[in-house]
């Protein structure tokens, strides 16, 4: 865990709550004004096709959403800068009216298969593409380029890896085909020479 994210997220409730369960609380050190992305997390950060934004309303709710595109949709533009397109959905604009009031934003990315989960916490603006349209040729593949409404520009504070303990691996469809692939190779081959024994 990045030093910021411990200053942040360890506030005196949850340090007390630790003691309470645990006896003690996790240490604290004073971070940095940020933790810049490693190598680790942006090879990370590049091959997730999903991820899980959380913002917070003017009224203190808490409000998820899923983003999602082809691997890479998530762009690091500089170890502490991260940017994504943002396609036409279902206007209800939650994420984006809730960063109008607070920029504040955690992302949650998983790797299913290999167990793996990286939390970013970060400051999070949003350009409205129709009015800067080169925003949409410079953040987004030509395949989704004509539903692109906004781009979220996020600036990265800090971040944690979680342990893998309790993740469920799950598996695209893309993953499993590869998987399986070799299977049915050798089924058609076993199925020939069943046939060719007749």
């Amino acid at each position: 865990m990045a030093d910021k994210f411990l200053e942040i997220a360890f506030t005196p409730s949850v340090r007390k709550a630790q003691e309470h369960y645990y006896g003690r609380s996790g240490r604290m050190h004073a971070g940095a004004e940020n933790d810049p992305l490693t190598e680790d997390e942006i090879g990370f950060i590049q091959s997730r096709d999903s991820f899980y934004m959380a913002t917070v309303s003017e009224t203190g709710w808490p409000y998820v959403q899923h983003r999602g595109g082809k691997p890479g949709f998530l762009r690091v533009t500089s170890p502490n800068s991260l940017a994504f397109a943002d396609y036409q959905g279902n206007r209800q604009m939650l994420s984006t009216g809730n960063l109008a009031v607070d920029d504040r934003v955690t992302l949650f990315l998983m790797d299913y298969p290999q167990r793996t989960r990286l939390k970013i916490l970060g400051l999070a603006r949003i350009e409205d593409a129709r009015q800067q349209p080169e925003l949409i040729e410079q953040y987004s593949t030509p395949d989704v380029q004509r539903v692109v409404e906004r781009v979220f520009f996020i600036s990265v504070i800090s971040y944690d890896w979680n342990c893998p303990k309790y993740i469920t691996p799950r598996y695209t469809a893309a993953e499993v085909e590869v998987a399986v692939a070799p299977l049915r190779e050798r089924i058609a081959a076993l199925e020939s020479q069943l046939a060719n024994q007749k």
